[in-house]
C-alpha cells in the first residue's frame, strides 16, 4: 500500500535526505517548499509544490487537488536572521522570524491535519536552541520553543487518531548554517566557527543531514507508534535537558 508523505521544507538538505531515504522504505514523498528552494534544488522523480507556508491562503492553493490522504507530514521549514542581542533586534525582525518559523507550523498544522488519514504521524523539526538559551538567537529560540509547545498541544488535541512528536536537532552541516537553501550561496562561510563547536559535542564533531532523518523516519514509523507528544533531541549529547 502507498504511504504518502508530506515534506514541508523538503528542498533543504535535510528535507532531500529524508525525500530520499523515506522512498527507500516505502514511501511516496510530496514536497512543499518555497518556490525559490525547488528552483535550487529541483527535486527528480517526486511531485514538489511551490508554498509560503508563513501565508495559509498560499498554504490551501498549494494543497488544492491533494484527494489522497497522507500517512505522515514533517515540518522542516525555518530560518534564523543574523545573530544580534534581543535589546538590539529590530521589531520587523523579530516578526519575520516568528512568522516563517512558528507562525508557519501552526498555518501548516491547520492546513495539513484534515488532509492526515487516521494513524498518520506528524513530526515537527525544532531546535536544542529552543531548550538552551545562547546569546543571539533570540527570536529564532523562542519560535523553536514555541514548535515544542506546539507539538504537545497538538499531540493531545489530536490524540489518539494522529501521533504529534518533534526532532530538536543541534546545529547540522547543511546550507541552513549558510542563511538557508534558496536563501544564499550555499558555499558562504557558516555562521558558526565549527570546528570550535565540535570541541563541545561530546561526540566530537557536527551532525549531518541523516543523523536527523534516521530519528524523523522513526518517529513516523510503526515502531513509534506508542510515543506522542514527545521532543527527541538529536545532537550528539550537547544539550542532555
Amino acid at each position: 500500500m502507498t504511504r504518502r508523505l508530506a515534506v514541508l521544507g523538503g528542498c533543504g538538505g535535510i528535507g532531500r535526505d529524508l525525500v530520499a531515504q523515506a522512498q527507500t522504505i516505502g514511501w511516496t514523498p510530496v514536497i512543499f517548499d518555497l518556490p525559490r528552494s525547488i528552483e535550487a534544488h529541483p527535486p527528480s522523480g517526486v511531485e514538489a509544490r511551490g508554498v509560503d507556508a508563513s501565508d495559509p491562503s498560499d498554504l490551501e492553493r498549494a494543497l488544492h487537488g491533494t484527494d489522497d490522504a497522507f500517512a505522515g507530514f514533517v515540518n522542516l521549514c525555518g530560518f534564523m536572521e543574523e545573530n544580534q542581542p534581543l535589546s538590539n533586534t529590530p521589531a520587523d525582525t523579530w516578526s519575520a522570524v516568528i512568522d516563517g518559523n512558528l507562525s508557519a507550523a501552526f498555518h501548516a498544522a491547520r492546513a495539513f491535519v484534515p488532509r492526515l488519514e487516521a494513524g498518520a504521524a506528524i513530526v515537527q523539526v525544532g531546535s536544542g536552541l529552543g531548550h538552551l538559551a545562547r546569546p543571539g538567537y533570540g527570536p529564532y529560540a523562542v519560535s523553536k520553543a514555541g514548535i515544542a509547545a506546539l507539538t504537545r498541544q497538538l499531540a493531545i488535541e489530536l490524540a489518539p487518531d494522529i501521533r504529534v512528536n518533534c526532532v530538536a536537532p543541534s546545529a547540522v552541516d547543511t546550507a541552513f548554517l549558510r542563511g538557508g537553501t534558496g536563501r544564499s550561496d550555499e558555499n558562504e562561510p557558516s555562521r558558526i566557527d565549527t570546528a570550535v563547536y565540535e570541541k563541545a559535542i561530546p561526540l566530537g564533531r557536527i551532525a549531518v543531514a541523516s543523523d536527523v532523518t534516521g530519528p524523523i523516519l522513526f518517529l513516523l514509523s510503526e515502531q513509534a507508534a506508542y510515543i506522542t507528544g514527545q521532543v527527541l533531541h538529536v545532537n550528539g549529547g550537547i544539550v542532555m535537558p
